[in-house]
């Protein structure tokens, strides 16, 4: 198994009974959901970042007409 980082997480009750729910209905553990979600999170933020790095080459290449 990989090594994992281990850490304390403090939230409000009433977010963790949300993810609680949410987590039973997905056959996943609170732990396992946070992570799900937070994978999830970062994965876009990720594709986020690289079209903004599309567009800013986009333009930098753009060549005017002289």
């Amino acid at each position: 198994m990989k090594d994992r980082k281990s850490f304390l997480l403090r939230m409000n009750p009433e977010l963790y009974r949300e993810i609680e729910a949410w987590a039973q209905q997905e056959m996943r553990s609170v732990n396992g959901q946070i992570e799900f979600l937070l994978r999830r999170v970062v994965r876009e933020r990720l594709k986020g970042k690289a079209r903004e790095k599309e567009d800013r080459e986009e333009e930098g290449s753009c060549q005017y007409p002289e």
